[in-house]
């Protein structure tokens, strides 16, 4: 018996490991990723030509599954893929959010769909851009997009997606989705209000906050007269009718500025929650902002 377990033990140790191990693993994780999170429902809707997509499984990743939403089956906001470019001059890291488990595949398909067209686009003119750089001045160029969930409940899920331009100097522009998640409609600032009254007033109240703001404390600045402005700049008069905003986890609605869009740069981006009792006459309902 000693004899026979010698030699498996020996038999074993000889077994030869392949010159393509690395590849054999790395195919077999890919075959197990693909087997607990199927993208059929996601990439319906474009070509494989038009991207190469894959699951990310870093840390990222890891980090987002943690933190998915729960709409009785599951909705999942994920890392789609990541494209990353690491040069000594031009930098980027884009991460390509994607919505699953939504029971309107039409609204899961438009969204994931806009996702990765805007990270695309993002990509091929930031790698036209290096190309000038190579060429010519060789300035150091950077552009990072990313997502966070700013809301989940059982009523909500938000979404913010950023992007971040360095050049000589950097900008930041935001964009939001608010989904219902149990009718699974998109929610867009005009449908929450009876008439298109709600510009003026949430415009007004962000004026009186900025006031407010730059009187207790010095180091804040808005674009408003009353800022006594030494330079020509136009003041900020009112939010656009489709103006960024999301409904925040206190079910209150926050408007949100790009970087230099009512603010110097310094400034960064700016958000202004609207008080609910400001906007109550207006609202058609109270089921999103209480």
């Amino acid at each position: 018996m000693d004899k026979k377990l010698e030699k498996l033990r020996s038999d074993y140790k000889n077994v030869p490991i392949p010159d393509n191990l690395d590849i054999i693993v790395k195919k077999a994780i890919k075959r197990s990723i693909q087997k607990r999170f199927p993208l059929k429902s996601i990439t319906g809707f474009f070509t494989a030509a038009l991207f190469v997509l894959s699951i990310n499984t870093s840390s990222t990743f890891a980090k987002t599954l943690s933190n998915v939403p729960i709409l009785g089956n599951v909705v999942n906001v994920l890392t789609f893929t990541e494209y990353t470019v690491d040069e000594p001059t031009y930098k980027a890291d884009l991460k390509v959010p994607a919505v699953k488990n939504l029971k309107n595949k039409d609204l899961e398909q438009s969204l994931n769909k806009k996702y990765l067209e805007e990270n695309k686009k993002l990509y091929d003119q930031f790698m036209k851009e290096t190309e000038s750089v190579k060429k010519d001045s060789g300035a150091h160029l950077g552009i990072d997009s990313g997502y966070e969930v700013k809301t989940d409940n059982e009523d909500i899920l938000s979404i913010e997606r950023y992007v971040v331009n360095t050049a000589a100097s950097s900008s930041t522009t935001m964009k939001f989705d608010t989904i219902d998640k149990k009718k699974e409609i998109l929610l867009s600032l005009p449908i929450l209000f009876k008439d298109k009254s709600y510009v003026k007033i949430i415009s007004e109240n962000i004026k009186e906050q900025m006031k407010e703001q730059m009187k207790k404390d010095g180091s804040k600045v808005y674009w408003i007269p009353e800022a006594n402005l030494d330079y020509s700049i136009d003041p900020f008069v009112s939010i656009k009718d489709n103006q960024n905003f999301y409904i925040n986890k206190d079910h209150k609605l926050v408007i949100s500025f790009d970087k230099y869009e009512v603010a110097p740069g310094y400034m960064g981006v700016v958000e202004f929650t609207i008080p609910t009792d400001v906007l109550s006459k207006v609202l058609v309902g109270h089921h999103y902002i209480r």
